[in-house]
C-alpha cells in the first residue's frame, strides 16, 4: 500500500468521522430544540421508581442520540442537588440502552440517501423563517450528515479489504482466545476514551465489518470495550463536583466494567447464542447492532434490581466529606451547555432556590429586627444567605452567558434573559434585607430603641412586604404572568402605607425630641422596605414579559 493511498484512506476516514460527529451534534441540538420542553417534563417526573427512571433515560438518550450527553447532564443535576443518586443510576442504565439506537441507524442500508437528505433539509434550515421548522430541518440534516459521513468512511475503508498487511494487523486482535478478547476490549476502550463517543467507534466498527476487514466476533468484542470507553466522558465531567455527582460517574463505570468482566468467560457461548438466534444470513451490521443492544439490555436486567445495594456500595466506596457540601450552579457551567433544553431548567430551579432563600431571610429578619434581645446566630445566618445569593447570581450569569453564546431556540433565549433579570432582582432584595439588619445593629450599638408606635408600624410594614414577596415567589414557581395586576395594586397599597407611617413618625418627632440617629434609621428602614417591594414588582413585570 503506497503513501498516496494511505493518505486518501486516512483523509476519507477522518473526514467522514468528522461529518458523522457533526451530524450527531446537529441531531442532538435540533431534537432538543423541538422536543426540549417534553424532555424536561420527562426528567422532572422522575421519582425513585427505577423502571420509570430507566425508561426516561432510554427515551431521552434515544432522542438526543448520546449517552455521554445524558450522563454528563445527570452529573450536573446530581451536583446541583436536583436529583438523587438512586434516581440518576436508574436513568444511567436506561441511557446505556437508549444509545444503542445509533448502531441501528448506522446499520441501515440507505447510506447513499444521506447527501440528498442533507441537501434538502439544509435548504429549509438555511432559508426557513419558522423556528420550529428550522430546528426540525436541523435534526433531519443531522441524520443526512450521519449517513453521508458513514458513506465517506465506507468508501475510504474499501481498499483495506484488499490489503493483506492491514488485514494481518487486525488479525492480531482476533478474539479466538481469552487474551485476544482482552486485546479487542482494550482497543475498543482506548479508542472510545480518546474519541469520547461510542456512537462514532461503533459506526467505524460496523463499517470495518461491512468491508470484511474484521469478523463478527471481533466487532462484538470491540463493542464491549467501547461500552467501557464511553464512561470516560462522565468521569471527566465529575472532576471537581460534589461527592454524589462523582458517585454517578462511578456507577456508570462500575456497571460497565462488571458486565464486561462477566461477559469475558462466556464470550464464545455468547457469540454462539447470537449466531444461532440471528443466523449468518442477516446483514452483519444489524447483527452487530443487535449484539450491542443485547449487551446493554443485559446490564439493565442485571443492575436494575440492584440499584439500592449499588447505591450503598458507592457510598462506601466514595464516603461523604466531613463537612456539608452545598450545591453550586458553577459546576453545571460546562456540563449542560450541550443540553440547553435541560440547562435552562436547572438555572430556573436555581432562581426558585434564590426565591426560597429570600423568603427565609425575611422570616428571620422579623425575629431579629427591633428585637431587644439579639440573636447573633440568626443574624449570622441572614448575612451568610446574602453572601450565598451574591455567589448564586454570579454563577447564574456565568452559566446563562455561556448558554446564550450557543445556538439555542428563541424560547430558551427568552427564558434565559428573564432568569438573568430575576437573579439580579433577588440579589438586590437580599442586599436591602441585610441593610435593614445593619440599621438595626446601629440602633442597638447606640443603645437606642424605637417608640412603641414606631415598632408596631415597622412590624406591620415588614409583614405586608414579606407577604408581598411570598406572593411574587409563588408566581415565579408557577410561572404565572397574570400576577402583575395584583402586584401593581398591592404594591401601590404598600407605598401608601409606608407614606402614612413616615408621616406618623414625623408627627411623633414634632411632639417630642427624638434622637437624630433614631429618626435617620427609621426613615432608612422605610426606604429599604420600599426597595424590596420595588424589586419584587420588577420580578412580576419580568414574568408578565414587560421587562
Amino acid at each position: 500500500m503506497n503513501a498516496k493511498l494511505c493518505l486518501e484512506i486516512a483523509s476519507a476516514v477522518i473526514g467522514g468521522l468528522c461529518i458523522f460527529l457533526l451530524g450527531m451534534k446537529n441531531m442532538s441540538e435540533g431534537m432538543q430544540a423541538v422536543a426540549g420542553a417534553r424532555m424536561r417534563k420527562m426528567i422532572s417526573a422522575i421519582t425513585d421508581n427505577r423502571l420509570l427512571a430507566c425508561g426516561t433515560g432510554t427515551a431521552v438518550t434515544a432522542l438526543i442520540q448520546s449517552s455521554s450527553v445524558t450522563t454528563v447532564m445527570l452529573v450536573g443535576l446530581v451536583n446541583a442537588g436536583l436529583m438523587s443518586l438512586k434516581q440518576a443510576i436508574g436513568v444511567v442504565l436506561g441511557a446505556d440502552l437508549g444509545t444503542t439506537i445509533t448502531a441501528w441507524i448506522v446499520s441501515l442500508n440507505i447510506l447513499e440517501y444521506g447527501l440528498p437528505v442533507l441537501g434538502i433539509s439544509g435548504f429549509f434550515y438555511l432559508f426557513s423563517k419558522n423556528e420550529r421548522l428550522r430546528y426540525t430541518a436541523m435534526t433531519i440534516m443531522g441524520i443526512g450528515m450521519v449517513f453521508f459521513g458513514l458513506l465517506v468512511m465506507k468508501t475510504g475503508l474499501h481498499p483495506l479489504r484488499e490489503s493483506e498487511r492491514f488485514i494481518a494487523m487486525f488479525s492480531a486482535f482476533n478474539p479466538e482466545t481469552y487474551m485476544g478478547i482482552f486485546k479487542c476490549i482494550t482497543v475498543g476502550t482506548l479508542v472510545t476514551a480518546i474519541v469520547q463517543s461510542s456512537s462514532a467507534t461503533i459506526a467505524i466498527t460496523i463499517m470495518l465489518a461491512r468491508e470484511g476487514v474484521i469478523e463478527y466476533d471481533t466487532a462484538v468484542a470491540l463493542a464491549l470495550g467501547q461500552n467501557i470507553g464511553t464512561t470516560i466522558t462522565a468521569y471527566l465531567a465529575s472532576l471537581g463536583t460534589s461527592t454524589n455527582a462523582k458517585r454517578v460517574a462511578y456507577a456508570h463505570i462500575i456497571t460497565k466494567i462488571i458486565a464486561v468482566l462477566l461477559m469475558i468467560p462466556i464470550f464464545f457461548g455468547y457469540i454462539k447464542f447470537l449466531n444461532n438466534l440471528l443466523g449468518e444470513q442477516i446483514d452483519i451490521a444489524k447483527r452487530i447492532a443487535f449484539a450491542h443492544s443485547m449487551f446493554n439490555l443485559i446490564i439493565v436486567i442485571m443492575f436494575l434490581p440492584l440499584i439500592t445495594p449499588l447505591t450503598k456500595f458507592l457510598h462506601w466506596l466514595i464516603p461523604d466529606k466531613p463537612h456539608k457540601e452545598e450545591p453550586h450552579l458553577t459546576f453545571l457551567n460546562i456540563r449542560l451547555l450541550d443540553t440547553p433544553a435541560f440547562g435552562i431548567q436547572q438555572s430556573a430551579d436555581e432562581i426558585l432556590r434564590m426565591s426560597n432563600i429570600v423568603g427565609e431571610m425575611l422570616s428571620k429578619l422579623r425575629d431579629t429586627v427591633l428585637n431587644p434581645t439579639p440573636d447573633e446566630n440568626t443574624e449570622k445566618q441572614i448575612f451568610h444567605s446574602e453572601q450565598m445569593l451574591d455567589t448564586m447570581q454570579k454563577e447564574i450569569v456565568q452559566f446563562l452567558g455561556g448558554l446564550l453564546s450557543g445556538s439555542i431556540p428563541h424560547d430558551v433565549m427568552n427564558d434565559a434573559r428573564k432568569q438573568l433579570r430575576m437573579a439580579d432582582e433577588y440579589e438586590s432584595i437580599s442586599d436591602y434585607i441585610t441593610n435593614i439588619l445593619k440599621l438595626n445593629l446601629r440602633m442597638r450599638n447606640a443603645s437606642l430603641v424605637f417608640s412603641e408606635e414606631g415598632k408596631n408600624d415597622m412590624y406591620a410594614l415588614h409583614d405586608r412586604v414579606s407577604t408581598y414577596v411570598t406572593m411574587i415567589n409563588k408566581a415565579v414557581k408557577e410561572n404565572n404572568p397574570d400576577i402583575l395586576s395584583m402586584a401593581n395594586a398591592e404594591g401601590d397599597s404598600i407605598t401608601h402605607i409606608m407614606k402614612d407611617y413616615r408621616q406618623d413618625h414625623i408627627t411623633r418627632i414634632e411632639k417630642k425630641y427624638v434622637d437624630p440617629l433614631n429618626n435617620l434609621v427609621f426613615c432608612d428602614m422605610l426606604t429599604a422596605y420600599r426597595r424590596i417591594k420595588d424589586h419584587a414588582l420588577n420580578i412580576a413585570e419580568v414574568l408578565a414579559g414587560e421587562k
